[in-house]
């Protein structure tokens, strides 16, 4: 994408995307390429336009609450392995894609226990039976699956919820 090479070239710029559509989509990538601010040029005027401009080159964010929303939706959507065999059977149990998740936010083992609610050895036995389940050994790879593999989600859990949440 042009912007994000112009980003990498010129990060110390503060950047405003001029639009005339808006969508999730573009809205992620935009923020994701290095821009501060979103512009919808049918929904304004120049003075809003030049308060737009102003506020980002003070270091601040230019958004509205639709486009905060689909950042704040990102956010709380965790990747899920939606593997199944070839009989179309999910290979993985809804507890061990939160497993999956978490490692893939970078989260330890202990971290993963707490947030789940469970002990540190379970855990491990969690890990071992999704490294054998699909094939892989180390944590780097399952990383790697997962963002190759995985379906983006709405969060089914609460930290320290022992209950599992609706599988889709």
């Amino acid at each position: 994408m042009t912007l994000r090479r112009f980003h990498l070239s010129h990060p110390e710029i503060p950047k405003v995307l001029l639009t005339d559509s808006v969508n999730r989509d573009l809205v992620i990538n935009s923020f994701r390429s290095g821009i501060r601010g979103i512009f919808s040029v049918n929904d304004a005027n120049l003075r809003s336009l030049c308060k737009c401009i102003l506020r980002v080159a003070d270091g601040q964010i230019w958004a509205n609450t639709e486009q905060l929303n689909y950042i704040l939706e990102l956010i709380s959507e965790i990747p899920s392995l939606r593997v199944v065999n070839s009989t179309g059977d999910r290979i993985l149990t809804p507890r061990e894609e939160q497993v999956v998740a978490l490692v893939a936010e970078g989260l330890g083992n202990r971290q993963i226990a707490i947030e789940l609610n469970l002990s540190e050895h379970t855990i491990k036995k969690y890990l071992f039976r999704i490294f054998e389940k699909l094939g892989i050994s180390t944590r780097v790879e399952l990383v790697l699956y997962a963002v190759n593999n995985g379906d983006p989600r709405q969060a089914e859990w609460l930290a320290g919820a022992t209950r599992v949440g609706p599988v889709a």
